[in-house]
């Protein structure tokens, strides 16, 4: 397992580079500023978006998969230790 601290800026956007499915992809965590959360974007290495979703954060006792649906890949963003968690 992956695990990515998240550590947003005011400056630029969070980004992280994690495996999902044998392939690196790049992540950008965006807040947006009219729905007043995060939003997880993924890319692959060209550009081409993936993906972009809302970011929800699970509990410790419980996964919420963010990409569930387009990788068979798991990302979990922990919200009590504010980390980004990756299983292939």
């Amino acid at each position: 397992m992956e695990r990515f601290p998240f550590t947003p800026s005011g400056a630029a956007p969070f980004e992280f580079q994690p495996t999902l499915d044998g392939l690196q992809y790049t992540v950008v965590v965006t807040w947006n500023v009219f729905g007043r959360r995060y939003y997880v974007n993924v890319y692959q290495l060209d550009g081409t978006l993936v993906l972009a979703t809302a970011c929800v954060g699970s509990p410790n006792d419980r996964d919420i998969n963010l990409i569930g649906g387009y990788f068979t890949s798991t990302m979990v963003f922990r919200a009590q230790s504010q980390q980004f968690e990756v299983a292939a």
